[in-house]
């Protein structure tokens, strides 16, 4: 082979590469570093140093290059990214050479430029370089979302020693799960469906046995002797190992496969065990563990156990105080006014916090207005976009606002949005988007991915363009969903190219009943509306109680809230709530009274270091996730505490019902068209489904809240009612309106030295914009 006629010398200073490329990254960050200090503090004195680094760069870039050069004629590389590292790497040394000339030459300003050029290209080249050792997916597999997950019951591999005796057909079964999880996680993406390379396919038996474009690749019986083995045990670095993108295989994993060959690769007869969790489809009513003290409450009973059986303790519940703004700001996106604070904290009546959930719920406009919001993100639903001028998208803000304001059973909410009427057909008619589109951007298919994320937790998008690698999911499936959205029959289309295929007309759970694909559309999506929202759905309203609890606890049960076949923290509360919902009429204000009156709710928040801790499969429930206030829930507050920052001439009052604009206090921001300051703080443009936004703060809300003019006016405005009074007037006062406290005599004593008896205008806007940026203010505890 090539590399055993190398001369070893070459071998060897090819193999330096890694250490030589290091000396140029350095240098040139370093003379960067240097310019970038000279260039600040205009000190041309540092310019010498620069040349001198630059020069130095410029030298060890060659022998980085020609050891290059040595090390991939001497070893065998198949990645298809070695040419882009390679030219990118010569990119950089031309780059520090000219650089280095141009600051020899005194020509500063170009020197800068390719200096700057030559560092961005050698963190390029040193990207691809690490890609080249490590695997393309190096950096980005550590991303959240990224991560390639343990499939369902792969918990380590087959015990060998207790498979040495004769193989039964359970045996069976559980080796060739493993050897599947094996394929998929490491071979589907260029040997599965999708992608053919080689013409090998591996995600099927017959086409394993088949082999590729080279013949079988396994030899039933002789691991040693299979094509298959010798390619993933060659060395990561030859050009035939396999995988050849990504990580290697374990010793376990190899271990494994040369085993099943050993043992003549046997494979189950019939349906085999699916790779991934797949959720039960029917309801499920678990039996309540018995009450306990205060903990009668269904949500409370299952939770007791839990907490035994993870040796956690019921703590305190929350004070009155932090308990009555979550519920304000859970159920009608207000603050408590400071009268409304204190009497409930002066009443003594042991039922006061349920007797309060009450009165929120019945106070319908204010609740609409709250929730509006929620669903807007749910349903994709805009008062603007992409779509509305040319008639390519519709609203449903009316009919979804009268169905908050009426507490619209949510099963008839499911049946009038899947086969509705001219007032709430937005939602499936999708977005008629100009230009180009793919054939996973058609109104149908936008139809069959939001229906099955937003009502079944599903996410079709990958389905949408070829069989998915993280699920059971085929293209057909998709498509034939599709279909029941669709006047005429589709064609189906493989990574948007058709296939000449036409696609069947069925829904996604056949378990549900089968839909008359000769009917005419309104009457196929009749049918399935009915199918979709009956009892026996379980998943339809598993997916609901989870979002609402997500929405409530800032973590679902099953996380992503998008993909239901997630195993739950706690399925018993997942099943008796989904179940207990159906029984109640599908009322979701009963089912935000059972939650809210919790004890489970009462529990005091809870912070995690890093949001990725909230996704983790060992995440144990031990209170609702500190929360910071919405876009809308902010630009309210800010309305209710200082001064609004929308007039009531800019709600959708055309969008909406008649008598909504007499029944709020003020513009709420869940009734304006969206702008940069609620895009900042959060608020997502709406042209997909959203299910989920970031409670995180970031640089966009931090520069909107330093420099944005329209909480720049608000609070501007607010400071000129305040000026002429006192400190020991208005301090006190902001405090109870913001914080819903009395600032303690620190606080205070603090407020008069920084801002005198009676502070100017300014000095008031200074004080006010402090205490809108106060944890207390912004987060719900």
């Amino acid at each position: 082979m090539k590399e055993e006629t190398v001369f070893w010398l070459w071998s060897f200073l090819g193999r330096l590469h890694p250490m030589f490329v290091h000396f140029p990254i350095g240098l040139i960050a370093m003379a960067f570093l240097l310019d970038l200090i000279s260039w600040k503090k205009r000190d041309r004195s540092l310019l010498k140093a620069v040349r001198l680094v630059l020069l130095a760069a410029s030298i060890s870039s060659i022998f980085s290059v020609i050891a290059g050069f040595l090390l991939i004629n001497s070893e065998s590389y198949g990645s298809s990214i070695l040419p882009v590292h390679q030219w990118v790497g010569i990119a950089t040394l031309l780059l520090a050479f000219a650089a280095t000339w141009f600051y020899y030459s005194s020509r500063t300003g170009m020197g800068r430029v390719f200096l700057i050029s030559s560092l961005i290209s050698v963190l390029v080249a040193g990207h691809f370089g690490a890609a080249l050792t490590h695997g393309e997916d190096y950096l980005t597999s550590v991303l959240p979302g990224n991560t390639i997950e343990e499939t369902a019951g792969s918990g380590g591999m087959v015990n060998f020693a207790a498979l040495k005796e004769p193989l039964n057909e359970s045996t069976i079964q559980d080796l060739n799960f493993q050897v599947r999880s094996i394929l998929a996680h490491h071979c589907y993406s260029c040997h599965g469906a999708a992608k053919v390379k080689g013409a090998l396919r591996l995600d099927k038996k017959e086409y394993v046995f088949e082999g590729g474009e080279n013949g079988p690749v396994l030899i039933a019986g002789n691991a040693a002797g299979s094509e298959l083995i010798r390619r993933i045990k060659l060395p990561r670095s030859h050009k035939e190992a396999m995988p050849g993108k990504g990580k290697g295989l374990s010793d376990d994993e190899i271990k494994l496969l040369e085993f099943w060959i050993d043992k003549g690769a046997p494979w189950p007869d019939g349906p085999v065990k699916s790779l991934y969790r797949v959720a039960d489809l029917a309801p499920r009513l678990p039996v309540l563990p018995p009450a306990e003290g205060i903990y009668t409450n269904p949500v409370d009973r299952i939770l007791t156990a839990y907490f035994k059986k993870n040796k956690f303790s019921w703590p305190s519940p929350v004070e009155d105080r932090l308990y009555i703004k979550r519920v304000y700001m859970d159920l009608v996106g207000l603050l408590p006014q400071p009268d409304s604070i204190e009497a409930f904290v002066q009443n003594k009546q042991p039922d006061k916090r349920q007797q309060l959930v009450h009165s929120l719920l019945e106070n319908k406009h204010a609740y609409s207005q709250h929730w509006l919001s929620f669903w807007n993100d749910l349903l994709r639903n805009d008062y603007t976009g992409t779509g509305y001028i040319t008639g390519g998208r519709y609203d449903i803000t009316k009919w979804l606002y009268s169905a908050l304001y009426t507490n619209k059973p949510y099963n008839e909410f499911v049946k009038e949005l899947i086969s509705p009427d001219n007032t709430s057909k937005g939602f499936i008619k999708g977005i008629q988007w100009r230009g180009t589109i793919n054939s996973s951007q058609s109104t149908e298919m936008q139809a069959a991915q939001n229906v099955s994320q937003v009502f079944l937790g599903l996410n079709l998008k990958c389905a949408s363009c070829h069989d998915s690698f993280i699920s059971d999911w085929k293209l057909e499936d998709s498509y034939a969903f599709a279909n029941l959205f669709s006047d005429s029959i589709l064609q189906i289309a493989r990574c948007d190219q058709p296939t000449g295929k036409w696609a069947d007309s069925r829904i996604l759970y056949p378990q549900l009943g089968a839909i008359d694909k000769n009917l005419p559309k309104e009457k196929r999506l009749e049918q399935l509306a009915d199918k979709l929202v009956q009892p026996a759905d379980g998943r339809l309203y598993r997916t609901l109680v989870n979002r609402i609890w997500a929405q409530l606890f800032g973590r679902g049960l099953v996380e992503p809230v998008d993909a239901m076949d997630n195993e739950p923290w706690n399925q018993d509360l997942l099943d008796w709530l989904a179940y207990d919902f159906v029984q109640s009429g599908y009322d979701i204000k009963k089912l935000l009274f059972t939650l809210l009156s919790s004890q489970a709710y009462q529990l005091p928040t809870v912070t995690v270091k890093e949001p990725e801790l909230l996704m983790a499969k060992d995440f144990r429930f031990t209170g609702m996730i500190r929360k910071r206030m919405t876009a809308e829930q902010f630009a309210d507050a800010i309305a209710q505490v200082f001064e609004p920052i929308y007039p009531d001439s800019v709600i959708v009052a055309h969008l909406l019902p008649d008598s909504v604009r007499w029944n709020m206090p003020f513009a709420r921001a869940s009734l304006v068209k969206n702008d940069p300051f609620l895009i900042a703080l959060g608020r997502p443009a709406r042209e997909t489904v959203t299910t989920s936004r970031s409670s995180q703060a970031n640089l966009i809300q931090a520069l909107e809240l330093t420099n944005g003019s329209l909480f720049h006016e608000a609070v501007k405005k607010a400071a000129e009612k305040w000026k002429g009074k006192s400190t020991d007037e208005f301090v006190p006062e902001i405090y109870r309106r913001t914080l819903g406290r009395n600032p303690t005599s620190a606080e205070l004593g603090l407020a008069k030295n920084t801002l005198g008896s009676k502070p100017a205008a300014s000095a008031i806007q200074d004080f006010l914009w402090v205490m809108a940026m106060h944890p207390e203010f912004q987060l719900i505890y």
